[in-house]
């Protein structure tokens, strides 16, 4: 049995703060988005009628299904432990999918709780959940279709600084259509690495299968670490046909909400399966991905709010790596007054209680960084009425 199963939870307030967004390093484009010159955050916080509290990353715009499914019962669950009333929480967003925001949502929320269990516990997360080290392995992203090759040596050859063995990088340049680039880009990258840093290609879901072979035909397969959503992460029998035909490891699951959706990639021939927790319908879910990983000998990563979701992977083999996309998280970091340090490819996680993020709330408000901030409090939520109309 988990520890968090036997927790009881006395929710008096939750509050949502949207944090002012932060130029990013370089303006990063992928595939199907972009370009993004700034990236942010926002932050749910918890807190109990002792006044311990708990934080993580949030949605801030469906404040909707948190208000009709998920703070109704979260606020009126006295008295219940965290096995009881989680099913209430999960089966509430039933009407809503389990395939969208609303099971991210539940996730973001699920994870504050984690953090509010240990904080009042007084240990780190990735000791309360059972991790068996302070440290794990990341891999460097970036790379995006919109930098010039100059900028892809400077953001390589600070990774390789960093001790970091692979990198991935973006392809699919404009809109997909301009292989050529792509092809070009990749084998500059592979100079630059030479035999100290793997490489990773992300298309972001835009090619076909025949974009994706005439890219390997010229790369060569041996080439690469693994290919990251090469096609539309909805065509299974398409990616089930790729997986078939090539021998680089294909790589899913960012797009996916829920664990239930990854037994069937794992059965489509996928080796690198990717949980985001931020964007996941729970703790214990994001576990069974790592244990169907373990039980097929399949590849895991992670990425999202990647130092915030760092302390799950201590509970994986010590091959899982977490995704350090250093030219959007960078510049969060000046908010974070706790926080993992990089140091010879591993993020070191500290020994405070709860994440190993924790924001610096005084600088923030001190400097008028919270943007917007909405507070809900216990008695002005009403118990949970589902609804059932269109």
């Amino acid at each position: 049995m988990n520890k968090i199963d036997q927790e009881i939870f006395n929710i008096q307030k939750v509050s949502i703060r949207v944090l002012e967004p932060v130029a990013n390093i370089t303006p990063f484009q992928d595939a199907t988005m972009g370009p993004f010159s700034s990236f942010g955050i926002s932050v749910i916080r918890i807190e109990d009628a002792e006044g311990f509290v708990g934080e993580a990353p949030v949605y801030n715009s469906y404040t909707n299904i948190l208000e009709t499914c998920i703070f109704p019962i979260l606020f009126h669950c006295e008295g219940l432990t965290y096995a009881e009333f989680f099913p209430k929480l999960y089966w509430s967003i039933r009407n809503e999918g389990f395939k969208g925001a609303a099971s991210a949502l539940l996730g973001q929320v699920d994870m504050a709780l984690y953090d509010l269990a240990a904080r009042r516990r007084n240990l780190p997360l990735y000791r309360y959940i059972g991790g068996n080290r302070n440290s794990v392995k990341i891999y460097g992203s970036g790379g995006g279709t919109n930098y010039t090759l100059q900028e892809l040596e400077k953001e390589v050859a600070l990774f390789l600084d960093a001790g970091v063995d692979c990198y991935k990088m973006k392809i699919g340049k404009d809109f997909g259509t301009n292989v050529a680039a792509d092809i070009e880009r990749v084998k500059h990258v592979r100079k630059l690495t030479g035999k100290d840093m793997r490489v990773a290609v992300d298309v972001n879901q835009i090619w076909s299968c025949g974009e994706v072979f005439r890219f390997l035909d010229a790369i060569g397969e041996d080439e690469l670490a693994w290919l990251e959503e090469p096609i539309h992460s909805a065509a299974y029998d398409q990616i089930e046909e790729l997986c078939k035909r090539t021998s680089v490891p294909v790589a899913y699951g960012e797009s996916e909400r829920t664990s239930k959706i990854f037994p069937m990639l794992a059965n489509c021939g996928i080796q690198h399966l990717q949980p985001v927790p931020t964007q996941f319908g729970g703790i214990k879910e994001w576990m069974e991905v790592r244990d169907l990983c373990a039980d097929r000998n399949l590849q895991l990563s992670s990425g999202g709010y990647s130092l915030y979701s760092s302390f799950l992977m201590t509970t994986a083999k010590e091959t899982g790596m977490i995704e350090y996309l250093y030219s959007l998280m960078y510049g969060l970091e000046k908010y974070f007054l706790i926080r993992p340090s990089l140091e010879k490819g591993h993020f070191h996680l500290p020994e405070s209680d709860g994440l190993p993020v924790r924001i610096d709330w005084e600088y923030c408000l001190k400097e008028n960084k919270v943007v917007r901030e909405q507070v809900w409090l216990k008695q002005d939520v009403p118990g949970y009425n589902p609804l059932v109309s269109m």
